[in-house]
């Protein structure tokens, strides 16, 4: 088995404190490795570092001559947004090898019109596949993937789940979806406690190996802490008896007990910190037949006419956790923008709430928290609570004492939603509406959340694209298909109807009304068979030039050589 890449003793410090110290990794031909861990960590500076778009503080990345690299960050450079996708794509090949890129983006899945559209029109899945066609066009063997799942509709994302379990290289992919890295990995580094710890398994198979080691550290801890506490009373207690009675033996002995003591300390099996925060939503459930009631109601893109969907009779209650689905575009997030500026400055007239009811809103681009405010004065305008319970809070939530002044323009973005979740907890609203609230959540946090949701005693409109979240804690299931928002009491349901309508349709366009629909399958066919004759040619022709990364055939007598990964904390499964 060929070794694509290894590293040496690599560190990265911030600040004089390490981010990850230490690591030594191997990554071989034919690995699909899921990385994960908890946000700050570390993960996307340790994919940078491999890339070589970062240096290290300390230690060495070594690649191999017969190993390309493709890289995939988490969002397009700035300079390409004005761009075409065509062109986005062949700034990455030769001018002779500008072909290449059209056949790509229609394996990708890229309409023929779409490729002289400019990047920034592109929804979020067009930009990740454009991401990976940029990755992919030079043919690496190994791919490194920077949280490309985030933002992704469900179309989109089983979309990226389809590509990477077809992908013959190996790859390192960064993702906080356990359900993804389940289905297209077969080995896993967590990464924590400046550490990295490497199982031959998927996800979550990993982590259930991770929590019983913990498991089984803690006990061994608890025990080891009884004898050091055993080992002190019995020390304390010779050295009194030596003392008063002036036996030198007994204070020799008190003084070995010490020493076995200390040792042990030295020895101690050490804990893991865990996760910074625990997410917790609290909330009340109001006693009322209904919280939000809307009839027929037209909804439209903010501040037009232009329709979206058509939303017919729909009622929401305390204990519904309703889960709203559906493509990027199709109005999701307008639907809950429109409910809660109609909570604030009642607007629409086929939209009632209960007139005690308080509504919660987390907004995707975490705009409920000012940007201009301190943290513990973020707080103020979600609860009338004394400064004591503000700052218990935001200590609970994982920011010290010393950081409670702290600008929340100097958070980052798991830090901000994180911010943003105290203060809905400390409200204590009847009804939530969370939009994409999973964004910025790590694995431990989408757990948390699943489980906070589930036993949250008010209503909850869900917007989001995480499949173990809905399937968790939701009880009922509204897509927008069709422009047209449906109801579904099983998820599975929803689900094939979510897909059905993402399928692109066999009929012609609308510029070929004229034609019917046999002979249309004829000029389709006629169309595709010329565009097969000019690939095969163009293929030929650059066949006849030399390959750019010719690569020596390997012997198939030849032995696997044994990769070594001593040096990352390991557990044989």
């Amino acid at each position: 088995m060929s070794t694509y890449l290894t590293t040496q003793q690599l560190t990265v410090c911030y600040s004089h404190a390490p981010l990850f110290n230490d690591l030594c990794v191997t990554i071989s031909q034919g690995e699909k490795i899921g990385l994960i861990g908890h946000n700050g960590c570390g993960k996307s500076t340790l994919i940078k570092v491999l890339s070589g778009r970062q240096e290290a503080t300390l230690g060495q990345v070594s690649v191999s001559q017969r190993c390309l690299l493709g890289y995939v960050e988490q969002s397009l450079p700035a300079n390409l947004l004005q761009s075409t996708v065509l062109e986005a794509l062949q700034e990455r090949l030769l001018a002779t090898d500008h072909w290449q890129a059209e056949c790509l983006l229609a394996d990708l899945g890229f309409a023929e019109a779409e490729y002289q559209r400019t990047v920034n029109q592109l929804s979020g899945g067009q930009q990740i596949r454009l991401l990976l066609a940029r990755a992919v066009i030079t043919k690496p063997d190994l791919l490194l993937l920077d949280e490309p799942s985030n933002h992704l509709d469900l179309p989109s994302m089983l979309w990226l789940e389809s590509f990477l379990s077809q992908w013959k290289g190996s790859f390192v992919l960064v993702s906080h979806d356990d359900v993804l890295l389940d289905k297209v990995t077969n080995s896993t580094w967590i990464m924590r406690d400046s550490s990295l710890y490497y199982y031959d398994l998927p996800c979550s198979q990993a982590r259930e190996q991770l929590a019983a080691k913990d498991c089984a550290d803690e006990q061994r801890f608890a025990s080891e802490q009884q004898e050091i506490e055993r080992l002190d009373q019995s020390a304390k207690r010779l050295a009194q008896w030596g003392k008063t009675y002036d036996n030198e033996d007994l204070a020799r002995k008190a003084k070995t007990m010490q020493r076995r003591k200390t040792r042990l300390i030295e020895q101690q099996t050490e804990l893991s910190d865990g996760t910074p925060w625990i997410l917790s939503l609290k909330g009340n459930a109001l006693p009322a037949n209904r919280l939000v009631e809307f009839s027929t109601w037209n909804v439209c893109v903010e501040q037009s006419c232009i329709p979206l969907f058509v939303a017919p009779f729909m009622q929401v209650k305390s204990g519904d956790r309703i889960a709203i689905m559906g493509a990027n575009g199709c109005g999701k997030s307008t639907l809950l923008r429109h409910l809660y500026q109609h909570y604030q400055q009642p607007m629409i007239d086929e939209v009632s709430l209960h007139d005690q009811c308080r509504i919660g809103y987390y907004d995707q681009s975490l705009q409920q928290v000012s940007s201009e405010a301190s943290l513990n004065n973020a707080l103020r305008p979600f609860a009338n609570v004394s400064d004591d319970v503000r700052k218990q809070a935001l200590i609970n939530a994982g920011f010290t004492y010393e950081r409670h002044q702290q600008m929340v323009s100097e958070l980052s973005g798991g830090e901000r939603a994180r911010l943003l979740f105290t203060g809905l907890s400390l409200a204590q609203y009847h009804l939530l509406m969370l939009d994409e609230p999973t964004n910025h959540l790590d694995l431990e946090g989408k757990e948390q959340l699943a489980d906070t949701l589930s036993h949250f005693a008010g209503g909850v409109l869900l917007v989001s694209h995480d499949r173990r979240l809905i399937e968790t804690c939701c009880t009922r299931f509204w897509v927008i298909v069709d422009n047209k928002l449906c109801e579904y009491l099983d998820v599975n349901e929803a689900y094939s109807h979510l897909d059905t309508a993402v399928k692109p349709s066999s009929k012609p366009s609308e510029s070929h009304d004229h034609i019917s629909q046999t002979d249309y399958e004829l000029v389709d066919e006629e169309a595709l068979l010329v565009r097969l004759v000019e690939l095969e040619q163009r293929l030929a022709d650059d066949l006849k030039r030399k390959p750019r990364h010719q690569k020596v055939a390997k012997p198939a007598n030849a032995g696997k050589k044994k990769v070594n990964k001593s040096s990352i904390k390991s557990v044989e499964n």
